[in-house]
């Protein structure tokens, strides 16, 4: 299993969802390139949804649903952990990228 997936499950996101797939790829490409974190709807979510034939606004909804599942069904409190505080509300798509991000980064 490799340390994406590791990351995913371990904040209790499910395979069963959409955006499950889609956030996986999106790390992904985050990681060969950084600079999508500067432009999520520009460049992450179209090359996303070119990837699995779909439009940018279905990956967003479903991005935005599985940080939604994590924050109300997850495990929130390794969300608080890897973000380095205690969140006070759900993040957006773009936070929770980068909070995944910088956890792959640094290990």
């Amino acid at each position: 299993m490799d340390r994406i997936t590791q990351l995913i499950q371990k904040l209790g996101i499910r395979s069963t969802y959409c955006g499950y797939h889609y956030l996986h790829y999106a790390m992904t490409l985050c990681l060969k390139d950084e600079n999508y974190l500067l432009h999520i709807w520009k460049y992450l979510y179209r090359d996303v949804a070119l990837h699995y034939g779909k439009s940018r606004s279905s990956v967003e909804h479903a991005l935005r649903t599985v940080v939604a599942a994590c924050w109300d069904h997850g495990n929130r409190e390794f969300l608080h952990e890897i973000a380095g505080c205690r969140l006070e509300k759900c993040p957006t798509v773009g936070e929770f990228i980068e909070i995944l991000f910088h956890r792959l980064e640094t290990g």
